[in-house]
């Protein structure tokens, strides 16, 4: 946390790169702000800050309706760092929390729930449930303010259990019922539009023209603002179309679903695709001091995702020695001949069936996409590191599903030939120093291309 003279000169010159970074609470009036808020500022003496918006709210501050601290980028203090409470974090932004609780993130994590409960604090400053109900919230209130999904829907696809659960958390919490957040009160058309915002600056270039390389249609499309695909989820089908507004530091994200339920999960892993949570500045200051000055950095480059971790490993095995160009003709083929509708990227289930007789390729590559397809249908994606026992499955390409389908910071592609191209033309850099953003270098070197 910043101290409080860096925070007041932050608020008062409205500066954006501390917008998400810390958020500020008025006495007088019971709200909290982000930095940048439009509004005039408050005295000193009425103004009291907080690392947290979930820690604003805990104190019994509500959200103002005019900057809307629900918008701005997550604070960054523990991305990248591979801990415990930053993986249950993200698993409760996820969604995960409605299915078992605290019993449930604990197993999943490998901790007991006494320990997540004291490593949260620790990290939070607050327990796991009261956070998982915070961000329950804060994701209605989006709802509420930027669609015209229904209240009931809202409710639902927020993780709670039924309205009137919904009803009394929100008004505790946010001290505003849902009625006085609503702005729009036609019924749902089918699909929704919100703003998901970043923290500047972003690349769009780099990531539309990366992405673009390797498109799979109709699975995906692009212009030259925009990027969307279809995509499954916990059963449910639907697509988005993110577009790219670099004034408004965000992307307008069109939203269409089968089943309103998995909502949050989804607007999480579409925020994890675009690499919506980076703080660009912070990752490129780490980089700079093991790349000293060999070569300048490319600002705000992100790393593009992938829907999930299998997607990534089925088209890192297609990848194998053959060039992006082929890659992706093998994984349209793919989507075509196995995928539902055919747009639709293969389940693990459909593909463990499949004889994949249509590929004309070596048979074990075949066997190797078969037998992956195999354990996930069994164990899911929860041990990347298992793969490595399958044969035809080596450490690059489970590495690079964990850096493109989990969106792991901190992984470096060294065998790949691009990296090795690029590093070519430099000497002395410090791989271990760039940790733990490695995978950010891996992009930054393939930039250097």
């Amino acid at each position: 946390m910043f101290t409080a003279d860096v925070c007041q000169k932050a608020r008062l010159s409205r500066d954006k790169r501390f917008d998400g970074l810390f958020y500020v609470a008025v006495r007088s009036t019971g709200i909290y702000c982000r930095p940048i808020c439009p509004a005039p500022p408050a005295k000193e003496r009425n103004v009291e800050y907080f690392e947290h918006a979930h820690l604003a709210a805990q104190a019994g501050f509500r959200p103002c309706l005019r900057c809307r601290p629900d918008a701005s980028p997550g604070s960054y203090p523990w991305l990248g760092a591979q801990t415990t409470a930053l993986r249950a974090k993200r698993l409760i932004d996820q969604g995960h929390w409605s299915n078992g609780g605290a019993e449930a993130l604990s197993a999943r994590l490998g901790v007991s729930s006494s320990y997540l409960n004291q490593l949260f604090k620790k990290h939070y400053g607050i327990a796991p449930g009261q956070y998982a109900l915070f961000s329950q919230c804060q994701f209605a209130k989006q709802l509420l303010q930027q669609t015209q999904l229904p209240v009931t829907e809202i409710a639902f696809a927020s993780g709670f259990n039924s309205v009137r659960r919904f009803n009394d958390a929100f008004k505790k919490l946010m001290q505003l019922t849902p009625s006085a957040i609503r702005t729009k009160a036609q019924l749902d058309a089918g699909s929704i539009s919100l703003f998901l915002s970043f923290r500047p600056p972003y690349d769009w270039q780099a990531m539309q023209a990366f992405l673009n390389k390797r498109l799979v249609a109709p699975m995906e499309w692009i212009t030259a603002e925009s990027y969307g695909r279809a995509f499954t989820y916990k059963g449910a089908k639907g697509e988005f179309t993110a577009h790219y507004q670099d004034k408004k530091q965000g992307f307008r994200v069109e939203i269409s679903l089968d089943n309103w339920h998995c909502l949050q999960g989804v607007v999480a892993n579409i925020r994890r695709v675009l690499d919506l949570d980076a703080d660009t500045q912070v990752i490129n200051s780490q980089l700079q001091s093991a790349v000293g000055e060999q070569f300048a950095l490319t600002p705000g480059l992100r790393l593009p995702g992938m829907w999930d971790p299998f997607e990534a490993g089925i088209r890192a095995v297609l990848g194998q020695q053959v060039s992006v160009g082929a890659a992706r003709t093998l994984t349209t083929t793919l989507v075509k001949e196995v995928g539902e509708q055919g747009r639709y990227f293969p389940t693990a289930q459909q593909m463990a069936v499949s004889e994949l007789a249509f590929f004309k390729m070596p048979g074990r590559r075949r066997e190797a996409l078969r037998d992956l397809s195999a354990y996930v249908a069994e164990h899911g994606n929860a041990d990347l590191d298992a793969w490595l026992a399958i044969k035809g499955i080596g450490p690059w390409t489970v590495n690079y599903a964990k850096m493109r389908g989990s969106s792991d910071p901190d992984i470096y592609l060294g065998g790949d030939l691009g990296v090795q191209k690029a590093l070519a033309g430099f000497s002395g850099i410090d791989i271990e120093r760039a940790a733990p953003f490695r995978s950010y270098l891996t992009f930054q070197l393939w930039q250097q291309l």
